[in-house]
């Protein structure tokens, strides 16, 4: 009711504001003059005689003078102090002149001292009814005008975190707080901050309802499983989920509105974390010179932030790409800044783990205690049509980095591999599984270094994982390609994955596959409408064709796999970490793995496409392969080699640990 008397009063014209504001003041100058004659005779008195001159002097001297001073010229409801000044102003001159007339020269039957009272009344009502103006409807325009192109929001969750943060949204120019929404039946119903406290039950018809544009998640505590639920209440609707950060994160200070985040996919494809173990984290890292291998791609370079916090005296960086080197070597040297405590040394190295001199120099100058092996071409489309390279880094540069880290005194070597690796259909997961087998091997003809394979799925947010390519899909409005409507993939936050990789490591005893707990997987399909409906958008299908996105369904890819896997058997064993299991798999002894690895690299020097993919196979004998559709970009057979440049590639191919003396090329 009051917003509709303001917006109607805010509609009238100049001249009809102007004219209300004269007789406003007209009126205020009689009561004044009335009210003056009861302050002296302590009585109301009717006007007699000469004292209609008192009232009329008021009229005839104040208007004018009001006007002259621009006070109705003014926007009432911005009066400030000056607009204040001004009315003290014309008062005052006001007083003179009124003072003047009916206290100096005098009238019969007017008290002298009404001269001097009522010019002070004056000033009093006139400035009390233009600061009532300016309360009323200076604050009732602001916030026409802001709730006008407000977003209107809704706070989920009516604790402490939620009332700071409807406090800090008081005076946004950006939202509006509607209500709020709480699982608490207690609370339901009442009133806080102004602000209804609604029911969880129906949520997509209240944010109807409502016309909500935004739902602030202000519950820090709430489980991954319970936002799920959230957002599944909210399907129907166009608003967007946001949330605050962590409990911990809050801790330190007030909730503000830049600690509003829009929910990730990320939020809800996670697991509530685990707690890992200090002493596992820090057994391989603390005090030790650790180097991680494809330190500036997404698994190596969260290894290289968690290594970090665990104060190694020297952290070895190698990454070929020069781009991700500075971009992680940078981000890396900033942590270290923020922390004065830590002094660990961080060295960039440019280079390849296909480089034996490379390689063979780093070691030998910095003798890593751990390496972490990340390094790997893991893409599976470009991987299949470049079967000689995926083989050279992900076989061969694996086997060099071991044997290099067994001559060099090297106390463990931790593979990365991948779920691709199991019963593989492409020849990115054969080389991974092909990989593992060596490092088993190895481990088998024993030794001080204990050779370790972590195999985990998809990483949420990687190089080539979906939720950057859906990302950048539903950014250019669609559609949202899938391989296959039932394709499904595990999935894990890179974090978790780096951790749980650190923990793996240490509780290695040599030759062991550590297979990750990557929870349930998930179905491709589903996460495409997810992260449609977390970013506002709805799915176009035939049902509703007016839809913001669509998705498309494209056929699977060379290689590619609906079920992904991560045992080859069925009888892993448990471990102390809820989260690790130890898998159980089958491998070559080294006696019989060496000579076909030999022959494995001169095709490698060949460029011998055929006979590296039948090669593969028979290492690795649960590889199903699928034909290639598209061309290979290697040259079969390759006979116009020289003898001189097969040696070059069978040299980079098969790695010799003989170690060389003096050591070349140290970073």
């Amino acid at each position: 009711m009051r917003m509709h008397i303001s917006r109607r009063i805010l509609a009238f014209s100049r001249i009809t504001k102007r004219s209300i504001a004269l007789l406003v003041d007209g009126a205020m100058c009689i009561f004044t003059v009335a009210f003056a004659y009861m302050l002296r005779l302590d009585h109301w008195v009717f006007p007699e005689a000469l004292q209609w001159l008192s009232y009329a002097g008021a009229l005839l001297l104040a208007l004018p003078l009001f006007y002259a001073f621009g006070l109705y010229r003014a926007i009432f409801r911005y009066a400030d102090g000056e607009g204040l000044a001004t009315i003290f102003k014309a008062c005052t001159v006001y007083f003179v002149l009124y003072a003047g007339i009916f206290s100096a020269i005098g009238f019969v039957g007017v008290p002298r001292t009404t001269g001097l009272i009522q010019p002070i009344l004056l000033f009093l009502t006139v400035g009390a009814s233009r600061a009532i103006v300016q309360r009323v409807l200076g604050g009732r325009v602001q916030l026409l005008q802001r709730a006008g192109h407000r977003r209107r929001v809704l706070i989920y969750g009516a604790g402490s975190a939620g009332r700071q943060l409807a406090a800090a949204l008081r005076d946004s120019d950006d939202m509006h707080v509607v209500g709020f929404v709480d699982d608490d039946k207690t609370l339901q119903g009442r009133i806080l901050n102004g602000k209804r406290i609604y029911g969880a039950e129906n949520l997509a018809r209240l944010i109807t309802q409502l016309d909500v544009a935004d739902l602030l998640l202000a519950i820090p505590s709430a489980s991954r499983r319970r936002r799920n639920e959230i957002l599944v209440s909210m399907r129907g609707t166009t608003a967007t989920l946001r949330t605050l950060p962590g409990l911990l994160d809050l801790a330190t200070g007030q909730v503000t509105v830049n600690d509003l985040r829009e929910l990730d996919i990320e939020d809800l494809l996670g697991r509530d974390p685990v707690p890992p173990d200090r002493l596992l984290l820090a057994q391989n890292i603390a005090g030790k010179t650790v180097l991680v291998t494809g330190g500036g791609g997404s698994i190596g370079g969260e290894l290289c932030r968690q290594v970090l916090q665990l104060r190694p005296e020297v952290l070895l960086l190698v990454e070929q790409s020069e781009y991700n080197l500075y971009a992680i070597l940078q981000e890396l040297e900033q942590r270290k800044a923020a922390d004065v405590a830590l002094n660990t040394v961080i060295v960039p190295i440019l280079g390849s783990v296909q480089d034996e001199l490379r390689m063979r120099a780093v070691l030998a100058k910095w003798r890593p205690d751990t390496i972490y092996h990340a390094a790997a071409y893991k893409h599976v489309p470009l991987v299949e049509n470049n079967a000689v390279e995926g083989v050279r880094n992900n076989v061969f540069g694996t086997l060099m980095m071991a044997q290099l880290a067994r001559a060099y005194g090297a106390s463990d070597f931790v593979l990365i591999s991948t779920d691709k690796a199991v019963r593989p259909t492409n020849v990115m997961g054969a080389t991974k599984r092909l990989a593992e087998q060596i490092l088993q091997a190895l481990a088998a003809e024993g030794g001080d270094i204990k050779f370790t394979m972590v195999r985990f799925g998809n990483v949420l947010g990687s190089s080539g994982s979906v939720v950057p390519l859906f990302r950048n899909q539903i950014a250019h409005g669609g559609p949202i390609t899938i391989t296959h409507r039932d394709i499904t993939r595990y999935f894990m936050t890179i974090p978790e994955a780096a951790q749980l990789v650190l923990q793996a490591g240490s509780m290695a005893r040599g030759g062991d596959v550590f297979v990750l707990d990557m929870g349930e997987p998930v179905r491709i399909m589903d996460l495409a409408c997810r992260m449609v409906e977390l970013s506002g958008l709805t799915l176009r299908t035939a049902e509703h064709p007016e839809g913001d996105i669509e998705l498309r369904i494209v056929g699977l890819r060379p290689g590619e796999k609906l079920y992904e896997e991560l045992l080859i058997g069925d009888n892993p064993s448990p471990t102390s970490h809820p989260r690790i299991m130890k898998a159980n798999e089958g491998f070559i002894p080294w006696p019989r793995l060496e000579p076909r690895l030999r022959q494995f690299a001169a095709e490698l020097a060949a460029c011998d496409d055929a006979a590296l993919r039948a090669t593969l196979k028979e290492l690795v004998p649960e590889f199903q392969h699928s034909p290639m559709p598209l061309a290979a970009v290697e040259t079969p057979g390759a006979p116009q080699h020289s003898s001189a440049a097969a040696q070059r590639r069978s040299a980079m191919a098969w790695p010799d640990a003989q170690e060389l003396d003096p050591p070349i090329c140290a970073a």
